[in-house]
């Protein structure tokens, strides 16, 4: 795939990239995995992408379960980790490479607390509205099992995924503190993790009646 600020490493970031990120504020976050279960399907990619627009694809090997430098990277606590539905890529990444990520940003939640004029949260509908790009999401439901043999066009979508999250970020961020609502969103961000164990345990509806 001949993308430009593009690298793609297998099994772990190597150190000259753990370096990089980690120099940094903020690194968009996303994976990609074989279903929605993380007990269940596995993963198969992790994309990261920083402020100069350098996207990097982890290919995740079957039954691997430690990536040491992606995980000293996405456990440093000077690194902001930005998602989309943080939830689901913190849990898998906990599942089955034992990272504990944080901090964390999670667009989707920021939209949902700041955007209350529309039900449209979805990356694809963000990015038009935000960034006026329009996300080509035609890979997002493929196997990305054969890692070694991805794509060009599943390539494009894992990079995608991540290189317009940095930029929402500090837009959704404006929204919020104009909103008055950037208190509540830190809180709903620090939460994520509890709810990340919720899941990992099979627990819902816990604060319901």
């Amino acid at each position: 795939m001949s993308l430009e600020n593009f690298r793609v490493c297998d099994g772990d970031l190597d150190e000259e990239l753990l370096n990089r990120y980690g120099q940094g504020s903020v690194l968009a976050v996303d994976t990609e995995t074989m279903g929605l279960l993380p007990a269940r399907d596995r993963l198969c990619l992790v994309q990261l992408c920083d402020n100069s627009g350098m996207v990097t694809v982890v290919r995740i090997q079957r039954g691997q379960t430690q990536a040491p430098r992606l995980k000293q990277l996405l456990e440093m606590a000077t690194v902001e980790k930005i998602f989309h539905f943080a939830r689901f890529d913190v849990a898998m990444l906990q599942q089955q490479l034992s990272i504990y990520t944080q901090p964390i940003f999670c667009t989707k939640i920021a939209s949902k607390l700041a955007r209350t004029y529309t039900s449209s949260h979805g990356l694809k509908a963000l990015v038009m509205e935000l960034e006026g790009v329009e996300l080509d999401k035609r890979a997002q439901s493929s196997d990305w099992g054969n890692a070694a043999n991805l794509s060009d066009e599943q390539l494009s979508y894992a990079a995608n995924d991540v290189r317009y999250l940095i930029s929402l970020k500090q837009t959704l961020t404006l929204m919020l503190q104009r909103e008055e609502r950037w208190q509540l969103a830190q809180d709903c961000f620090a939460a994520i993790p509890v709810f990340v164990t919720l899941d990992l345990w099979h627990y819902s509806n816990v604060f319901e009646h």
